[in-house]
């Protein structure tokens, strides 16, 4: 038995040496690494961290995956400043988390290139049109959250081609952006309808489709709807030369990612998400917010804005600050407000799905209460 013990003993502290060698090895460089930092454990930006809330907070910036080169949705203004439909949503979530809607560092990421970032930790958060779909959330590593856009798949073609409707597209030739849920959708579609399926050919950007297309190259342009709307809108030949044609054959819900391991991370920018939503609904506004916020006697616009109800200020666990919501409109504006100057004024597209559910549309909040 004394020797029994001995050994277990030594396999114990061998354990121990074990352990320690490998938390050592995991651990990353820079200052958000420190175990000091709040809730900080494992690798700050690998897929083992969980942390991110807690990183963002220390760091004071919300690292947020974008592109550029998408109208209405993301894209450089003159001084080379990112701006559009997901941009407001990244400053949301900055608002959100942070109290200060230009707390965000947005990074440019590509189709091809944007799950792994996500999952490396080089961005806390994928805001960049990006569908939702079964696989995606079974094997990038990637948690989806409540959709900022309900979108559909459309095809795009010249005025003058003759096409119209997708059946003359039969056996022919159409473009689309590579590594996206677009190129499946096509043969899809075609064999739903019993035809031959268009080859597809797969470019990494939009203007790469676009020199393609100029080029007669393909017969057809797809994307989402929203996409095709917003690239006909700087077509080279003006938007007169395109024809969207009729019909939605897929469902493509955008929406912001974060990493699996995310969960407290999730929730601060799901609802984050959610206060624009709910703010419409209450019709709550950039300008009038501040007012409502002293002067309204609606138990549920106060809790939402962070005023103390029968004296006590509601704090669901979120990991956001009580007023929360109050800065995202404030600074940002409530989803309608970030929706018209982004993508319904500029290029005309009308709300839809994307209207408010007791406007008839999709965007529905869950109660903050």
């Amino acid at each position: 038995m004394p020797r029994l013990r001995s050994l277990i003993a030594a396999l114990a502290v061998g354990a121990v040496a074990v352990a320690g060698c490998t938390s050592s090895d995991d651990s990353d460089d820079g200052a958000a690494s420190s175990s000091s930092a709040p809730g900080a454990t494992g690798s700050p930006g690998g897929p083992q961290g969980g942390d991110t809330l807690a990183r963002v907070r220390a760091n004071g910036v919300v690292r947020c995956g974008s592109r550029e080169d998408l109208p209405g949705f993301a894209t450089l203004d003159p001084s080379g400043r990112h701006v559009g439909f997901d941009v407001e949503f990244c400053r949301v979530i900055a608002a959100g988390v942070l109290g200060d809607a230009n707390a965000v560092e947005l990074r440019t990421v590509a189709t091809a290139d944007r799950f792994t970032a996500l999952q490396s930790g080089e961005i806390d958060v994928l805001v960049r049109n990006t569908t939702w779909t079964a696989q995606r959330d079974g094997t990038e590593g990637a948690r989806f959250l409540h959709p900022t856009f309900y979108d559909g798949q459309g095809m795009m073609v010249a005025a003058d081609s003759g096409i119209d409707e997708l059946a003359d597209l039969s056996g022919r030739v159409v473009c689309a952006a590579g590594g996206t849920t677009t190129e499946g959708n096509v043969a899809t579609e075609f064999a739903r309808l019993g035809l031959e399926p268009p080859e597809v050919l797969p470019f990494d950007s939009p203007d790469l489709i676009q020199q393609a297309f100029q080029a007669d190259r393909c017969d057809g342009w797809t994307s989402d709807r929203s996409q095709l709307i917003g690239l006909r809108s700087r077509y080279p030949q003006g938007p007169d030369a395109l024809v969207i044609l009729e019909g939605t054959f897929s469902k493509e819900p955008l929406a912001p990612a974060v990493r699996d391991v995310d969960v407290a991370w999730a929730q601060a920018v799901e609802w984050s998400v959610f206060a624009t939503i709910q703010a419409e609904e209450f019709g709550l506004t950039s300008e009038n917010v501040e007012s409502e916020r002293t002067s309204t006697t609606d138990p549920n616009v106060q809790r939402f804005l962070g005023v103390p109800v029968d004296g006590a200020v509601l704090d669901p666990g979120l990991g956001l600050a009580p007023d929360f919501a109050f800065q995202i409109v404030s600074q940002v504006g409530n989803y309608g407000e970030i929706y018209d100057r982004t993508i319904g004024e500029p290029l005309g597209l009308e709300r839809g799905l994307n209207a408010l559910w007791t406007d008839g549309g999709l965007h529905y909040a869950p109660p903050y209460r």
